[in-house]
């Protein structure tokens, strides 16, 4: 396994970090890692392991003001920033990897930005793989919340909002412990920004999820108590794709390729994967 590492000019002209793993001899398809809240393309070992052997080539990019890529720690100019970028870090990933075919892999708020990349540009992708999509607005969230959470924005985007339990991510205490001390993690409260723009970014998903046609597989465990479950059940009903596929894992947490239980999950996804090669 070959790993690789580098920088890129993203939106406003920012250094955004990516790494690659690649396969022994010709890829013979791309795994395009987007990453979850708070956390970094560093932290997605487990699916490396798995598919690099079997001849996938796993690409990750760390997204604007998270990892190692630039721009203040969780701040956002728009839900876009995540978006555009992921288009020209495609183009790059494309153009070292001519003709073969790519799956987009989300995660967690990564798979909100897949899902919503998905909406514009799901003609560019063989399938998808989405994990513990954060795609579902919570019950507690009401159209006042919604005003005040845009407010607040606009007139304090830095102030943070939102904190993560991380004794939540999953069952095991090697990598609740590693995310916990892991220095390339952003473990504060999320600014208002974000929390914002997450928010309009579920909101689109929400009314126009049906434009989703092209084949997908979601992975959700059922005892996820970072995002709502029934966000991945959402997705699977109402996307229009004939070729979809539901995984909801029992007892798992959130992070379901870091769970005791892994193996069982990869396989799923390399069952499925396989099948759609």
């Amino acid at each position: 396994m070959e790993h690789i590492e580098g920088n890129f000019k993203g939106v406003r002209d920012a250094n955004i970090y990516y790494q690659a793993w690649l396969p022994e001899g010709e890829a013979k398809a791309v795994l395009l890692v987007v990453h979850g809240l708070g956390e970094h393309s560093g932290r997605y070992k487990n699916v490396v392991d798995h598919f690099v052997p079997l001849g996938y080539a796993v690409y990750g990019l760390d997204h604007i003001g998270h990892g190692k890529s630039e721009g203040k720690r969780e701040i956002v100019a728009r839900f876009e920033d995540f978006t555009d970028t992921l288009t020209i870090f495609y183009k790059l990933v494309t153009g070292w990897q001519p003709g073969k075919p790519v799956f987009l892999l989300g995660h967690s708020m990564g798979g909100l930005i897949a899902t919503c990349y998905l909406l514009d540009h799901q003609a560019d992708f063989k399938g998808a793989v989405i994990s513990a999509p954060a795609i579902k607005i919570a019950e507690s969230i009401t159209p006042t919340t919604i005003t005040l959470s845009k407010i607040l924005s606009k007139l304090a985007p830095g102030m943070g909002m939102l904190a993560l339990d991380a004794s939540n991510i999953c069952h095991d205490p090697q990598v609740v412990s590693a995310y916990v001390n892991d220095p390339l993690v952003f473990h504060a409260k999320t600014p208002a920004r974000l929390a914002a723009e997450m928010l309009r970014g579920m909101l689109r998903v929400d009314a126009e999820v049906s434009k989703i046609s092209l084949p997908f597989i979601v992975v959700q465990g059922s005892e996820d108590k970072l995002v709502d479950p029934r966000g991945a059940q959402m997705l699977y009903d109402r996307a229009s794709s004939t070729d979809k596929t539901i995984k909801v894992y029992e007892g798992l947490y959130h992070e379901v390729f870091n769970e005791p239980e892994r193996a069982r999950v990869l396989a799923d996804v390399e069952t499925w994967l396989t099948a759609h090669g």
